[in-house]
């Protein structure tokens, strides 16, 4: 016996379906993936749609009172507390900038430099 989902889904965009014969989408997805009639790729793709539906995302939340402090303050006494060192700042590149060109150099339209190694 077949299920009625597949045999009677009717023609799409307007077929009537009375409320005892309507899923919920999920379960319709679910439905399709379990379902071994179907191809690989379609069962896949809906495996995949219920993923988010069925194994939420974890993530963490703090919460915290502060009483007035600021938070910058309340981070550098627990990098305190904790013993690590701090990072050392970046070394400095000393280096010159390169000579100012006067304007009447840059007005001069550019050399045309020809790259003989192009492709033909």
């Amino acid at each position: 016996m077949e299920d009625w989902r597949y045999t009677d889904a009717g023609s799409g965009a307007g077929s009537q379906d009375t409320p005892e014969e309507r899923t919920v989408a999920l379960e319709f997805l679910q439905d399709i993936y379990n379902d071994p009639k179907q191809s690989t790729s379609t069962r896949m793709r809906a495996a995949i749609e219920c993923l988010p539906f069925e194994n939420p995302k974890v993530s963490a939340v703090a919460i915290s009172h502060m009483d007035g402090q600021d938070f910058a303050s309340a981070l550098e006494r627990a990098i305190e507390r904790s013993g690590i060192k701090p990072i050392p700042p970046p070394k400095v590149i000393e280096h010159q900038a390169p000579p100012e060109l006067p304007a009447e150099e840059l007005k001069k339209p550019f050399s045309n430099h020809r790259n003989d190694y192009r492709r033909t």
